[in-house]
């Protein structure tokens, strides 16, 4: 078929047509399902919710200079109200005065959106096991990506952050990530 043929018909050609359509338009053309495209346009495009609170915000402040540069990563200038963004990085201690916060801005949150636990204090406590300190934001929130360190290197940050572009690449649109699996809870990597 030829180029004119597959505008008029419009419709999307089969799979032994795809290297017809090819041929008739050259290096013009990328065959792919709209659910893949914007599954890849959705893993270059996260506004970050940075909810810091302890130390780690030094080291977060470090990542999201110019060094690391990770717009290079689609992570952009921060947004500073939960309603514009979609990842949520939780950053350093968390203490059970400030988990109702933490939940009321997770809820505000629109549809799909991630968590990223950043540090050892916001996943597993830290150093800090008191009455006062919450032992992992994953008893309150559900949490997609953890960042092992206390401070993290930026390094460790960048690979969660892939992980987690990999992750939202290979989602079903539509469905949230945390209702598909019922728990609640991650896959393990």
């Amino acid at each position: 078929m030829t180029r004119e043929q597959f505008l008029v018909a419009g419709r999307l050609p089969e799979e032994d047509e795809t290297s017809a359509v090819a041929r008739a338009l050259g290096d013009n053309f990328a065959a792919t399902r709209l659910s893949d495209a914007i599954a890849w346009a959705r893993k270059y495009s996260f506004f970050s919710y940075p909810f810091v609170t302890a130390c780690c915000g030094m080291e977060f402040m470090a990542v999201s200079g110019a060094r690391f540069d990770l717009d290079r990563f689609g992570l952009s200038l921060p947004r500073f109200t939960p309603r514009q963004a979609d990842l949520l990085m939780v950053v350093g201690t968390i203490t059970h005065r400030q988990a109702p916060i933490l939940l009321r801005i997770y809820r505000q949150m629109a549809e799909p959106k991630w968590v990223m636990s950043f540090g050892a204090c916001t996943s597993s406590g830290g150093p800090y096991n008191n009455y006062a300190v919450v032992q992992g934001i994953d008893t309150i929130i559900p949490v997609d990506i953890y960042v092992p360190g206390c401070p993290p290197h930026p390094q460790a940050v960048i690979d969660g952050l892939l992980k987690l572009q990999e992750r939202v690449q290979h989602e079903r649109p539509g469905v949230p990530y945390h209702g598909r699996h019922g728990s609640g809870r991650p896959l393990q990597t």
